[in-house]
């Protein structure tokens, strides 16, 4: 599946050679603050990028718009203003939850 993507993305985030783990802190950090509806390109070379990045919109709000024609692996994702905010040292958990191990 491609993305319809139209217009440009807002911002892209560079997660060549990242984990994506490390990749989603990155991507939490570059955006916040970035306006809802914004579509953000994000270059993930990580081999769970496919599954983690759509995983991860669902637990946020986001939107995942999947895969973009680019030299790199590159996906796209729209931001929504209703987003669920992830911890700033943990992007798999909700910052609204308290720390129950789950």
């Amino acid at each position: 599946m491609t993305a319809d993507v139209s217009p440009a993305p807002a911002l892209t985030v560079d997660g060549t050679g990242l984990l994506c783990v490390t990749l989603l802190l990155r991507l939490r950090k570059a955006i916040d603050g970035a306006d809802p509806g914004s579509v953000v390109h994000v270059i993930a070379t990580d081999p769970a990028a496919p599954l983690d990045l759509p995983a991860w919109c669902h637990l946020t709000g986001h939107t995942y718009l999947g895969p973009v024609p680019a030299p790199r692996p590159t996906y796209a994702l729209r931001l929504t203003a209703a987003a669920r905010s992830t911890r700033p040292d943990a992007p798999w958990h909700r910052a609204d939850r308290s720390d129950r191990g789950d």
